[in-house]
């Protein structure tokens, strides 16, 4: 038997650190970096005879998730002690949320390797609170702890085991990164950790209706690498399976420069943590009136922002889906808008030419160095037929680079677009005194001919001739 005899069976676990300025409970600061340990106290510490108080901030964040993403919300919660040993968890134990959660039986909708679209079901989303970091000493040995993260506000959100390939895991993950950064909850920084993903994986054969044994993949933080290892884990199980051999549960490690999994530990089971409520907490109550006030504050959500993009600003269903996608690109799109107003030129830079460097660059929309001001100027110099959208192009470069006024960039180059009509038929002239066959090629009724013509013409103006002139008057001429 082969892959293709098998369905893998995906669930993930998403743990988004929330955009709350103190910590789940205490007060001390939830900024990334700093000197290690100096943004913890005795609370996040763990020393005794301390208490938590819960940061009311962090239930509201997660309940705005829960009502983003279709959660019953529950009206009576409570605070569980996960019980486990690691060095990084002062306490030895972490607070979280077993059998009450706040949320509950939620879904969000993603498109199916297809395009046809599909529900993933959630099963729940908690509260807990963010471990310390363990930096390892590659030199000297041994680790050292940083607790500056421990007792940042988390939020956990479990899906059901619905996804059925490394695609569709990719797509609900980037829709719950969408979604967070829309209700503003959460920064959703992967390369800073506060967006990342435990990836459960198993196969069966096709048919069956009884999972395989699953295994966990620990702390995923970038799209690219939970779609590698899915699709190594699902081919690794596949090939032990046809061996004649069995697929143990338990907790890998994904490297991502040998693209293979490494096994850490036996996969724990609920039991294994020992839950139970946690005694230095009260329990969550939470009135109609609180989650209707949530509720009626929500911010526009993506599905609603597309709708408005196509009927508003007349989009395409692709554009506006691509769009909407990411809160940081659709801002963008619409303060643009507002400044240039040609809405298909903003869409059409965004998603071909920024897109194109943001990947190129391995950049997150929200890393884009210059402003929307700045893209609309740009726009709004090709527009005024200052520069071509050649230039446009090499404009745009720079700003990545040097992000500063696009028409000072332009003057600083030398790249204002060539308009006088004197100096461009010179060019056209020159260009048909150096090139004879295309005359006669074009006069033969090769169109294509045209095209080289007027590409010589923006080779020799190193792309500053107005590309509309250029083709009226190389038109002029051949035509005589």
């Amino acid at each position: 038997m082969s892959r293709s005899d098998y369905e893998v069976v995906i669930g993930l676990e998403v743990h988004a650190e929330l955009s709350t300025k103190t910590k789940i409970f205490c007060s001390c600061p939830t900024e990334f970096g700093g000197e290690p340990n100096t943004h913890c106290c005795p609370i996040c510490m763990a020393m005794p005879g301390t208490l938590p108080v819960l940061n009311e901030k962090v239930v509201e964040y997660a309940v705005k998730a829960g009502l983003a993403t279709n959660c019953e919300i529950s009206r009576n919660s409570k605070n569980d002690r996960k019980n486990y040993f690691y060095p990084d968890l002062p306490k030895a134990y972490q607070i979280s949320q077993f059998d009450k959660p706040l949320c509950e039986h939620g879904y969000v909708e993603i498109e199916d390797d297809e395009g046809n679209p599909k529900k993933i079901r959630l099963t729940r989303i908690h509260i807990e609170e963010d471990a310390g970091k363990l930096n390892h000493n590659e030199f000297g040995g041994g680790s050292l702890v940083d607790l500056n993260r421990a007792g940042v506000p988390l939020i956990e959100i479990v899906s059901e085991p619905d996804m059925r390939s490394a695609k569709e895991a990719e797509a609900y993950m980037r829709k719950i990164k969408s979604i967070l950064e829309y209700i503003e909850v959460s920064d959703c920084k992967m390369q800073e950790g506060s967006l990342r993903a435990d990836v459960n994986v198993s196969v069966m054969k096709k048919g069956s209706k009884e999972f395989g044994t699953r295994t966990e993949m620990k702390n995923m933080s970038s799209f690219r690498s939970i779609v590698r290892a899915i699709e190594y884990e699902a081919q690794r199980q596949v090939d032990v399976l046809e061996d004649g051999g069995k697929i143990d549960q338990e907790t890998l490690r994904w490297d991502d420069i040998s693209g293979k999994t490494f096994s850490m530990r036996d996969k724990e089971d609920a039991q294994d943590y020992r839950y139970f409520p946690e005694p230095d907490l009260v329990a969550i109550r939470l009135s109609d009136e609180y989650i209707q006030n949530i509720k009626d504050n929500l911010p526009e959500l993506p599905e609603s922002r597309k709708e408005r993009y196509l009927t508003e600003y007349n989009l395409s269903e692709k554009d506006a889906r691509m769009l909407t996608a990411s809160k940081h690109m659709s801002d963008m799109f619409e303060k643009a808008l507002s400044i240039c107003n040609n809405a298909k030129a903003v869409a059409n830079w965004l998603l071909s030419d920024v897109s194109r460097i943001l990947n190129e660059k391995e950049l997150e929309p929200s890393q884009i160095p210059f402003t929307a001001e700045q893209l609309a100027e740009m726009i709004m110099l090709i527009d005024k037929g200052t520069i071509s959208s050649a230039i446009g192009k090499k404009v745009l470069e720079e700003l990545f680079e040097n992000p500063k006024k696009p028409e000072e960039i332009v003057k600083e180059k030398g790249w204002i677009q060539i308009s006088d009509e004197g100096a461009i038929k010179e060019i056209v002239l020159k260009i048909l005194e150096n090139n004879p066959q295309s005359i006669a090629d074009y006069k033969a009724g090769k169109d294509r001919a045209l095209g080289f013509l007027v590409g010589q013409a923006m080779k020799e103006t190193r792309g500053k001739a107005n590309p509309q002139m250029l083709n009226k008057l190389f038109l002029d001429e051949l035509n005589k």
